[in-house]
C-alpha cells in the first residue's frame, strides 16, 4: 500500500475547501450569500466559516482531503497526493485563504431590508403547516420578517440584551434556498425563550421550532412558556478522528442559562440527527438530563407536521428537493 509521511499528511490536511477550490478548482466555487459558497456541482453543499456541510446527504468536515474522500470518493491515498501535488504545482495565493488562515475582524451584521408587507412570508410559513397565532407572534416581536429583494423569510437571532446578532435567510419561492446574513454570529441563532424555566428544546431548524410550537399548542399547551432554540443546522464529520463539538447555539444558550437542567433534543430522524444525537448526549449526560425525542414520523418536525396536516406527499418532495 502507498504511504505518505504524517507531516505531509497534516499539511494535506491542513487546507480546507475554500482555499482548495479558490485556488485550484475555482470553475467549482459559487458564491451562495455573504459569506457563504457553494459548488457548482451540489448547491446543497455550503462552504463557511472554514467548514463545508453538504445538507442533503447530512455530511461535513473541514479539510479539502474530506471533501475528496466523501463527496470526490477518492481513497484516502488520493485525495491527500491531490492536494500535495496541488501545492507543490501551484503554490497558494495568499490572496485566495479562507478567513479562518487569515487574521480577520468579525464582519457586523448586515440585516436585510425589511418588504412593506411580510405576506408572502406568511404564505410559505402556512403552507408548511405553521399555526398563523405563532407567525404573528414571531412577526409581532421581531422575530421573523420578510425581505425587501427576495422576499425571504428572516429569522432573527437576539443575544441576551435584545442586540441582533443573527439572520438566517429561507427561500419562500421555487426551489429551495437556505442561508446566513454577512456578519451572522451562529452562537445566537432564531430563538424562542421563556423565563423562569430550566428545561430547553432544541430543533436544527427554525421552521422546525415553529413547527412543534404548532404541534404542542394543539394540545394545549403553552409554547410561549418553553426555551425552544434553532441551532442553524448540525452535521456529521466525515473525520471520524474529529473531536465532536457542540454546535455554537447550544453551547452559547448552556453558558449563558446556567440553571438549565433539562434538555429535550428534536433532531432529525436521518443519519446526521441521529449521529448528533448521540454524541451530545455523550458530551452533556453527566450535567444534564438529556431527553433523545425525535418526530414520531417522517425526516423532520416539520415533515411530522405537514403528514399531521395532510399536506399532499408531492408538496413534501418538494420542499426537498436539493442537491
Amino acid at each position: 500500500m502507498p504511504y505518505i509521511p504524517e507531516e505531509l499528511v497534516r499539511k494535506a490536511k491542513e487546507i480546507d475547501l475554500y482555499t482548495y477550490l479558490k485556488n485550484y478548482e475555482p470553475g467549482e466555487l459559487v458564491k451562495a450569500s455573504g459569506n457563504e459558497y457553494c459548488t457548482a456541482s451540489h448547491d446543497s453543499l455550503k462552504i463557511s466559516n472554514g467548514k463545508w456541510i453538504w445538507w442533503s446527504h447530512g455530511i461535513g468536515g473541514k479539510s479539502a482531503v474530506d471533501y475528496l474522500t466523501a463527496v470526490r470518493n477518492m481513497s484516502f491515498y488520493d485525495a491527500v497526493e491531490t492536494v500535495l501535488n496541488c501545492i507543490d504545482t501551484v503554490p497558494l495565493n495568499p490572496e485566495y485563504l479562507s478567513s479562518d488562515s487569515k487574521e480577520t475582524k468579525a464582519k457586523e451584521l448586515e440585516i436585510p431590508i425589511r418588504a412593506p408587507n411580510n405576506n408572502q412570508a406568511i404564505s410559505y410559513l402556512k403552507s408548511r403547516g405553521i399555526a398563523g397565532n405563532v407567525i404573528q407572534h414571531c412577526i409581532y416581536n421581531g422575530y421573523i420578517f420578510e425581505s425587501q429583494t427576495m422576499h425571504n423569510v428572516v429569522f432573527m437571532g437576539f443575544d441576551k440584551n435584545r442586540e441582533p446578532k443573527y439572520a438566517g435567510l429561507r427561500g419562500t419561492f421555487g426551489k429551495r434556498f437556505l442561508g446566513d446574513a454577512v456578519g451572522s454570529d451562529k452562537r445566537y441563532t432564531f430563538r424562542l425563550t421563556a423565563e423562569d424555566n430550566n428545561c430547553v428544546h432544541f430543533f436544527e431548524s427554525a421552521i422546525d421550532l415553529l413547527s412543534y410550537a404548532t404541534l404542542v399548542q394543539r394540545k394545549n399547551i403553552n409554547w410561549r412558556k418553553m426555551n425552544l432554540v434553532a441551532l442553524a443546522g448540525i452535521y456529521s464529520s466525515v473525520n471520524k478522528e474529529e473531536e465532536f463539538a457542540l454546535p455554537l447555539a447550544m453551547e452559547q444558550y448552556l453558558k449563558d442559562n446556567p440553571d438549565t437542567n433539562k434538555i429535550y433534543l428534536h433532531l432529525d430522524n436521518d443519519e446526521a440527527g441521529r449521529n448528533a444525537a448521540r454524541s451530545i448526549m455523550k458530551v452533556l449526560s453527566e450535567r444534564y438530563e438529556v431527553i433523545d425525542l425525535p418526530p414520531p414520523d417522517g425526516k423532520d418536525v416539520n415533515d411530522y407536521l405537514i403528514i399531521k396536516n395532510k399536506i399532499p406527499a408531492k408538496s413534501r418532495k418538494e420542499r426537498n428537493d436539493a442537491r
